[in-house]
């Protein structure tokens, strides 16, 4: 009888086939605690060993660990391809925040555990489940080899290992090795969708300025019973003066409203997505989990508050715990502030502004001394972008519906440092975080649906990318842009 040749899997199926192992490679990161400033190197290391083992055995003849000083190693990985081929940076972070009070997570925060359908664990999705979705990625690319050519592009894979504090050091890693290819493209898988299988890109982030602030009215403690009444206590004054930051409503006072926005830094940008449609108050309110009866604060719609408009958080405040409170008055008081800055926007401005507003309001004489912290520019993609164009269409036939474009609250300061040193990519974030991922809370989690279609997804970007580069003969002969409906065989 003649020999039946099976069809070839689809990618898709390729990409399902996969997630067991997915599941254990999330499992086997998850497990190294990888909290920068917290953690000892050990688990850096073997992290960033581990993953470097991952991502040759996935196909990439070349990887090294870059670093600069003492710090976590940025891990960097290469498959070259032809000559003219595009090259694209695919990124991600391996660093986690702490999970604080480890006795509020209903399981270990830093062993995997499968609930209700997700995977929970600290960094499952931010962002070790990104490095996953990556890697996933590869290997369905990889496996699909046996029936049809790996796509033609120069792939690089960046690691990053210390991501989470925000100053944008995997710059200064890449200034160290000017020896690297300058990509066309970068996907910064560090964001996420905008609800559980509505694929997203994110278009613009917010900037991000904290300060720390003191205040000091004694030259020591003193009994509150003696002198309490006439002499100023510091934590009192420092509480008014945090009041000061918002308005009646709740909105920030800082910048004010002309502070340095715009259209952005580059050329090409995009002004941040806006209005109703991208996010109601009632998809807030249960994303967020905000108790009944508890008002929104802030004035405009819910997609303004969050991605084009600033926002303060009082993110700490120096004071003794309860169980250790004495009644004193306090001779100094800190507090750590944070103010997201609106995309376009000055940072270094906005630290200005905030320092003049805290001066101008000290309560009672108190002594002032602000400390800038950390400053992140804001970020503004452009999102008619050729590359943003292959990206979407791949997300819709990976995820079945259309893709979305939404501006994002947080700050990713190497989307910045990337512009810096690349001025002529185009940078592309996207991700596998949702509403229910909780990233940088209690119970972190990730979907494996999310997982799999993005790195379907992904998959089919670096498939179809090559082909949607201009002709080398020069304008007016690109290439035609990719079809909106693909075979099934490249699905």
């Amino acid at each position: 009888m003649p020999e039946t040749t099976l069809p070839a899997p689809s990618l898709a199926e390729t990409v399902r086939s996969l997630m067991a192992r997915a599941r254990d490679d999330l499992a086997e990161l998850v497990a190294l605690r990888t909290v920068v400033g917290i953690s000892p190197p050990e688990p850096f290391d073997r992290a960033a060993d581990r993953i470097a083992a991952l991502l040759s055995d996935a196909g990439f003849p070349e990887t090294r660990l870059l670093s600069t000083d003492e710090g976590p190693k940025t891990v960097y990985a290469r498959r070259p391809g032809p000559p003219g081929a595009p090259t694209v940076v695919l990124y991600a972070h391996y660093d986690v925040v702490s999970a604080q009070d480890e006795t509020t997570w209903r399981t270990p925060p830093f062993e995997l555990t499968e609930r209700d359908g997700r995977w929970y664990g600290r960094g499952s999705a931010d962002c070790k489940g990104n490095v996953v979705m990556h890697l996933t990625a590869l290997r369905a690319l990889q496996k699909a080899q046996a029936h049809e050519p790996y796509p033609d592009v120069d792939l690089v894979v960046l690691v990053d290992g210390c991501e989470e504090p925000g100053d944008g050091s995997i710059e200064k890693v890449l200034r160290a090795h000017p020896d690297l290819p300058a990509p066309d493209v970068i996907v910064v898988a560090d964001t996420g969708n905008v609800a559980p299988g509505v694929p997203t890109l994110t278009t613009s982030l917010r900037g991000m300025a904290v300060a720390e602030i003191e205040l000091s009215t004694l030259s020591g403690t003193l009994h509150s019973g003696q002198f309490g009444g006439p002499v100023p206590d510091a934590l009192t004054a420092l509480i008014r003066l945090l009041g000061t930051l918002h308005d009646s409503q709740g909105a920030p006072v800082v910048p004010a409203p002309d502070t340095g926005t715009g259209t952005g830094t580059g050329t090409g940008e995009s002004t941040p997505p806006r209005g109703d449609a991208e996010y109601s108050e009632a998809d807030l309110r249960a994303d967020a989990g905000v108790l009944d009866g508890v008002a929104l604060i802030g004035a405009g719609s819910i997609a303004d508050r969050l991605w084009s408009r600033p926002a303060i958080t009082v993110l700490a405040i120096q004071s003794p715990p309860l169980d250790d409170a004495v009644p004193a008055l306090l001779p100094s008081a800190k507090a750590l502030v944070s103010v997201r800055t609106p995309p376009g926007s000055d940072v270094h401005r906005v630290h200005e502004e905030l320092a003049d507003h805290l001066r101008g309001h000290v309560p009672w004489g108190a002594r002032v001394d602000i400390r800038r912290v950390t400053s992140g520019p804001s970020f503004l993609a452009d999102s008619g972008g050729r590359a943003h164009g292959v990206m979407r269409d791949a997300l819709r036939d990976a995820f079945g519906v259309p893709a979305r474009d939404v501006g994002a609250g947080g700050s990713i300061a190497v989307c910045s440092a990337f512009r810096a040193l690349y001025p002529h990519a185009e940078i592309i974030l996207c991700g596998v975080e949702d509403p229910p991922s909780h990233i940088h809370g209690t119970d972190e989690s990730v979907s494996p649906r999310e997982i799999a279609s993005l790195a379907h997804a992904e998959a089919l970007f670096l498939r179809r990318l090559p082909a949607s580069r201009p002709d080398p003969r020069g304008s007016g002969h690109d290439a035609p842009r990719i079809p909106s409906t693909r075979p099934q065989e490249d699905r």
